[in-house]
């Protein structure tokens, strides 16, 4: 980790060094004065050294010691400024962390002004040097104003950075679930499918060897749809047709044995809605072959007042089992475009989704 005297802060930069060019006004007197003594000198040595601890220490530290450390700049200041006025600087430099240090603004002008009184007092009663007070009130009084707002803005700017990089994260977390999704999906449709073929091609060997070619082909073309499905998941370029699902399914649920009843409603739908109905039927389907041990499957597509219905019914095991990923995958498809899920497992299983064709569709496939 890189440590300087201040914070790796983007906002701080090398600004803080640079201010301290400012100290001249506390050093530089001593030097030109006709009758500085030894004693002056160890007083300005022993404040500078203090106030360079003071000055870095308040950029690492919060409240409330950073209010601690704040008051005994100023007491520096009010204290030295009867030796030497240069420690002006002492009650600007004070002036300059209190906007920083209290974050509400109408508070920052409070601490502001009661500096300011503290210089009253210390001129009226105290009979500090006007070469000591009057640079101090006046530059004080610009200075702590003027912070005040930089410091509103710079925390605004904050807060508006970290939303951004918020959002960013958020983004880049929707995204990776995005392609999880469409990976579970697209991947469980197809080693399923696989297995099947496989499995049919396996026994279909000693009896019928032209149809085994063919499943053999099957499997080949799936797998290389599957490569290019995948390729386009993670580039957030794949776009399915429900037609096609539709055809894809009804090949899956034969090949496993599966009697298919389709009734399919044309829909217009958005090509996004349409991936996203797609890949619902795809993984309801899927879930059909690898856990349901059905013999007969019915897949429906339907509108219903402006909504898109797709149910897909079998009469295999059924049972009240825990919803798994694949479930979970649809079921979050579906409520993020502000549908609904039923879900039956009484006699066999029953998927019912239901969604508006006019539904948004960012970020749901």
């Amino acid at each position: 980790m890189k440590m300087g005297l201040v914070p790796n802060d983007r906002d701080h930069g090398w600004v803080p060094y640079v201010w301290l060019v400012f100290m001249a006004f506390f050093i530089v007197p001593p030097i030109f004065a006709p009758h500085t003594t030894a004693r002056d000198w160890q007083i300005t040595i022993a404040a500078t050294a203090v106030f360079l601890v003071l000055y870095f220490k308040l950029f690492w530290t919060g409240p409330p010691w950073n209010y601690v450390l704040i008051a005994g700049m100023a007491g520096m200041g009010l204290g030295l400024g009867h030796i030497n006025p240069g420690a002006c600087v002492f009650i600007i430099y004070t002036a300059s962390f209190i906007p920083w240090a209290i974050p509400k603004p109408r508070w920052a002008f409070v601490g502001v002004a009661g500096l300011v009184t503290a210089l009253g007092v210390d001129a009226a009663f105290f009979h500090a040097p006007s070469a000591f007070w009057m640079p101090a009130t006046i530059v004080s009084v610009g200075v702590g104003f003027s912070n005040t707002y930089f410091a509103e803005k710079n925390r605004t700017n904050v807060k508006l950075r970290m939303a951004h990089e918020e959002i960013e994260h958020l983004a880049k977390v929707a995204e990776r679930e995005r392609i999880a999704r469409d990976l579970h999906d697209v991947l469980g449709h197809t080693l399923s499918l696989i297995i099947v073929k496989s499995t049919l091609a396996g026994k279909l060997l000693e009896i019928d060897t032209a149809k085994a070619k063919n499943e053999i082909a099957d499997i080949e073309k799936v797998s290389r749809e599957a490569m290019a499905d995948i390729r386009n998941t993670l580039r957030g370029y794949s776009t399915y047709k429900l037609c096609e699902e539709l055809q894809r399914a009804k090949s899956a649920l034969e090949s496993a044995g599966v009697t298919v009843e389709s009734v399919a409603t044309e829909l217009t739908m958005s090509p996004a809605l349409e991936s996203v109905a797609a890949l619902i039927m795809r993984e309801a389907v899927t879930n059909v072959v690898r856990h349901a041990y059905a013999r007969h499957c019915g897949l429906r597509v339907a509108r219903n007042n402006g909504n898109c219905v797709l149910e897909i019914e079998d009469d295999g095991r059924g049972g009240d089992q825990a919803e798994g990923n694949g479930i979970r995958g649809m079921r979050e498809r579906v409520e993020a475009l502000g549908g609904t899920v039923i879900r039956e497992t009484s006699a066999g299983t029953k998927l019912r989704f239901e969604f508006p064709l006019a539904a948004a569709t960012n970020g749901t496939n």
